[in-house]
């Protein structure tokens, strides 16, 4: 009769556990605050010190994420990029960072939202942290003439084109 009292008890908590406090929600916005310190850092010292370098994959349609259109439709779903050495202008805020990456060349101005990654990676010391979609109306994106306002005066890097990298190979399925 005890073994059964405490099926019971057992199978009734386990129903019943509900997270009020939000562990999953609280683990993820610690994980988006370690890459908001790694890209804090990086811009602090000048660049990335020594082999690191971050591949960080967001949402392109993300709310809140802002890119030129046609980078949009070259990535309609997610885009990786590897921030490293040809990189400009990172500005790390509380909830976003922005770069400046060449594209085939042409400096375009990334705002990205930390709630719009889905992985972050620095290779160099085999980190890696993987998040959990969002499942938020994942639609709405600034359209580039928004961005021509904070984009008039950017300058263009004197250095060589970077090169951007197509992780889709290495994703796992």
């Amino acid at each position: 009769m005890t073994d059964r009292t405490n099926k019971n008890i057992d199978g009734d908590q386990h129903r019943a556990m509900t997270d009020y406090i939000g562990y999953e929600a609280l683990t993820q916005a610690a994980m988006r605050g370690v890459v908001r310190e790694a890209l804090k850092r990086a811009k602090a010292n000048g660049g990335l010190p020594g082999d690191h370098h971050f591949y960080i994959t967001f949402r392109s349609k993300a709310p809140g994420v802002r890119m030129a259109d046609y980078l949009v439709e070259r990535f309609p779903v997610d885009m990786t990029i590897v921030v490293q050495h040809q990189f400009w202008d990172l500005e790390v805020h509380e909830g976003h960072f922005e770069i400046i990456l060449k594209f085939s060349g042409v400096p375009q101005h990334l705002f990205v939202p930390y709630a719009a990654i889905t992985r972050f990676v620095d290779p160099s010391v085999n980190f890696g942290l993987t998040f959990e979609a969002q499942d938020k109306d994942t639609t709405v994106i600034a359209p580039a003439s928004a961005l021509e306002d904070t984009q008039d005066d950017t300058p263009t890097p004197a250095s060589d084109a970077g090169t951007v990298v197509n992780l889709d190979a290495f994703r796992r399925k």
